[in-house]
Formats: C-alpha cells, structure tokens, sequence
C-alpha cells in the first residue's frame, strides 16, 4: 500500500479551501484555476506543487507522519477536480447558483476533512460496499 504523509494531504487540503473562500470572497470563480491545474497535475504526473513545496518545511522524515493512503486520495482528488470543473464552467456560462454550490461543496468537503472527517472516504466505503454486495448477494 502506497502512502501520502498526512500533512501534505492537509497542504492540498488548504489550498482548496482557501481558493474556494477567495473565490467566493471576491466572486470569480478563475480563482478555483489554482486547486485545479494542481490537482490534475498530480492526478497526470505525480507533480503538485503544493506539496512539493510543504515538503521543503517539514522537519522529520516523511515516513515518521501519520500516513494516509494514495488510492483514498486519489479517489478524492477526483471528486474534487469534479466539483472544481462543474464551479468553474458553471460560472463560465453564467450558471451562478450552480457554480456557487458546486464551490461551497468542494469547500465545506475539504474543510470537513481537514477537521477529521473524509467525506471522500465515506462516499468510497459504501461503494465499495455495495460493489462486495452485489457481487456476493449471500451477504
């Protein structure tokens, strides 16, 4: 199992929720860009810029930190690019409220996970449930 040193994770985290609280701070949804180009970034070339500079400011080895797992971040990730695409050509075509919800929502999920529940990690875990229970219909 492949690991990501949690505050790293916290760092994109961060970066979400301070684009999204700009974002809406001064109404234009461009802001939302940043978290974008570095999620795909990360998801394209192993490469986001955040977390290659939050590396540079920690102190003990990475494998001394709480670990978290890279196929949940990942599959978190993907939300997020989701939710941040939808916002932004939402926003493009003028569709305001769509483009607000869609901010506010990948917003409050990184802030929620930042105090310590993964919205992302709950929305997987069930499906993974339902994929073992429709796989295995005797449970």
């Amino acid at each position: 199992m492949q690991t990501i040193p949690k505050p790293l994770v916290l760092a994109n985290q961060w970066t979400i929720v301070l684009s999204v609280l700009a974002a809406l701070i001064f109404q234009n949804h461009w802001i939302l860009i940043v978290p974008l180009v570095f999620g795909i970034s990360q998801l394209a070339f192993g490469f986001h810029p955040i977390m290659k500079i939050t590396k540079l400011f920690l102190s003990k080895p990475l494998n001394t930190y709480i670990q978290e797992d890279r196929d949940q971040q990942k599959f978190n990730q993907y939300i997020a690019l989701t939710f941040l695409t939808i916002a932004i050509v939402s926003g493009i075509f003028h569709f305001t409220i769509l483009s607000i919800i869609s901010t506010i929502m990948v917003g409050l999920a990184a802030f929620i996970a930042i105090m310590g529940f993964c919205v992302g990690c709950f929305i997987r875990f069930q499906y993974q449930q339902w994929k073992y229970r429709r796989k295995n219909p005797s449970y």
